[in-house]
């Protein structure tokens, strides 16, 4: 189904940067004359841009974390579908801000149960996985002041508005996911400055396509 493509995803706690430096890899990646194709979750075509609304806006308890997964998975189906296929078919590198260990830490976190049923249901109604991922991991924190540093007429802040206790809780979720998974996930110190978060970036990145790190 990949072709010739290749499916990097980028995950992390809110606050972390880990859209800048998506978007700085992609720049580097198209000096260098590869097709990159960035896009997001939820969302990223316009079926699930629509479902984003509901998931990341309004009250922090909105919905429960089963409904939560459902809606997720709806969203990246229809991604899948219109705009992850399409692009690694036609050999494009395609960077994704979130993906499926984003529903596994948010809305697993805390309950085998739920974690099953993500699990479950990606395998069901998905069952493709990236070629690689990043996780970005700082202090819980500092990546949340960073987070709600942003402009303050942002509306998508439902997820941050739950709290640090939360926070803390995604982070270890993360760090057990790139723990268990060292073949596919590429941990990243995002405390550090951001030339210093790129360095690591390309050093994960660049030798799984070919390229000199």
């Amino acid at each position: 189904m990949a072709g010739a493509g290749f499916f990097l995803t980028v995950e992390g706690i809110d606050g972390v940067g880990k859209s800048t430096q998506a978007r700085m890899l992609a720049g580097r990646l198209r000096v260098l004359g590869r097709e990159v194709v960035e896009t997001r979750e939820p969302g990223g075509a316009p079926g699930a841009e629509e479902i984003r609304r509901l998931l990341v806006e309004g009250d922090p308890e909105r919905w429960s974390p089963e409904t939560e997964t459902l809606l997720f998975t709806a969203a990246r189906r229809d991604h899948l579908e219109r705009v992850i296929r399409p692009a690694l078919a036609r050999g494009a590198v395609l960077v994704c801000d979130r993906y499926v260990d984003s529903t596994r830490a948010y809305q697993g976190a805390g309950a085998p149960e739920r974690r099953q049923l993500v699990d479950r249901l990606h395998r069901l109604a998905i069952g493709f996985d990236p070629d690689l991922t990043l996780i970005f991991d700082m202090d819980p924190a500092a990546a949340l002041e960073r987070a709600r540093s942003r402009a303050s007429d942002r509306q998508e802040d439902r997820f941050e508005r739950k709290g640090i206790v939360f926070q803390a809780r995604l982070r270890q979720e993360f760090l057990a996911i790139a723990a268990a998974e060292p073949a596919r996930c590429a941990l990243i110190d995002a405390a550090r400055p951001p030339e210093s978060v790129a360095g690591q970036v390309w050093a994960a990145v660049a030798p799984r396509l070919g390229l000199t790190p």
